[in-house]
């Protein structure tokens, strides 16, 4: 293929994470980076809120049973700019290697499904969080905005990520297409829970998740999927109802091509490691010939997405003019902000919608 397209070595991550203990989880973290970058790979995704775990308390019991997990859940959350943020940042640099670090964020008293990407010189290409939580999630997580659903250019490409179920958002997958992805980290959870009692959940349903991301979005995708550890499970699971809902291993790591093909050898379920796969992004044009959904392939005069990038701050500050003040409406210049504009051709409008 053509030498013009960036070529590189990649890695996504089946481990478990070093669950409520930030530092360890910190030491872990820094140590898989270093492993990765060892073996020549230029990128390496982990997996959803591997800092510090996925909350698995939430879909074994009450709201109130599983409270008592949530002070240290809470505390050994990622605070961004942190002397624990500082030693990723800084992995990253001494290993020249991009990381797309899957965390839960804390900002304050609230907690965010995040993913950090940060550049080989330990510089943050992108904070974004998961835009809507999934199902009992929203017991634990706040909620992100359109402001961060985007791909960033990078020496490796155009990239960007995407978590959990949020590949089965049909519009949010395809606000990322139209933005020229060509690298994706889709980081997942562990697929442990409800099997065989939930189909969804598990890895059948959501490893397809992945490899239809690669082939509607003509791009990479590494698929980084964290393991749940015997330790876990003795902590979490108290009973034998608890046992039979959430088991030991269900990880699943891969790396897909924009034709669908795994790249990688699947790892045992419960094992630990890195999947490595070598990406050449000039593949990517060959895909795109056949079926690129955001460009010729699409028909936005008939269907087409409207994506809202304004940031969903909480407060904002204005003062209103005396003659507005009391008043009905939203301001703008003429007094009253104008209703969004309705797209026309392209398949995709950037609405920067007022508030």
């Amino acid at each position: 293929m053509s030498t013009d397209h960036p070529r590189f070595r990649a890695a996504a991550v089946q481990a478990a994470p070093e669950f409520l203990d930030l530092d360890a989880g910190i030491d872990k973290a820094v140590a898989l980076i270093a492993e990765a970058a060892a073996n020549g790979a230029k990128l390496v995704g982990f997996p959803e809120t591997w800092l510090p775990g996925y909350p698995w308390f939430i879909w074994l019991d009450s709201p109130a049973w599983g409270l008592q997990f949530f002070p240290r859940y809470h505390d050994n959350s990622l605070v961004y700019g942190s002397p624990e943020a500082d030693r990723l940042a800084a992995a990253a640099r001494e290993h020249e290697i991009t990381v797309v670090m899957g965390l839960s964020e804390r900002q304050a008293g609230s907690l965010y499904i995040a993913q950090w990407i940060i550049g080989p010189d330990g510089e943050t290409i992108a904070r974004r969080r998961k835009l809507k939580p999934t199902h009992v999630e929203r017991t634990v997580f706040g909620e992100g905005d359109g402001s961060d659903l985007s791909v960033y250019p990078t020496p490796l490409g155009r990239l960007g990520g995407l978590c959990c179920w949020e590949h089965l958002q049909p519009l949010s997958k395809y606000a990322m297409y139209a933005q020229d992805e060509q690298v994706h980290v889709a980081a997942w959870p562990s697929f442990s829970l409800y099997r065989g009692g939930a189909y969804a959940l598990g890895p059948e349903v959501n490893t397809a998740a992945s490899r239809i991301y690669a082939v509607e979005g003509q791009c990479f995708v590494l698929a980084p999927c964290a393991t749940v550890s015997p330790e876990m499970v003795e902590l979490l699971c108290t009973d034998d109802t608890k046992r039979a809902l959430l088991r030991a291993g269900g990880g699943f790591a891969g790396i897909y091509a924009p034709d669908g093909q795994l790249l990688t050898e699947p790892l045992a379920e419960d094992a630990e490691g890195l999947v490595y796969a070598d990406l050449d992004l000039g593949l990517i044009s060959l895909a795109k010939a056949a079926a690129d959904p955001a460009g010729h392939y699409a028909r936005p005069d008939v269907t087409r997405l409207l994506l809202n990038k304004t940031p969903g701050d909480r407060v904002v500050a204005f003062t209103a003019p005396e003659s507005e003040v009391g008043g009905v409406g939203r301001r703008g210049e003429s007094g009253v902000y104008p209703e969004p504009a309705v797209p026309t051709r392209a398949p995709v409008e950037v609405a920067e919608v007022l508030s």
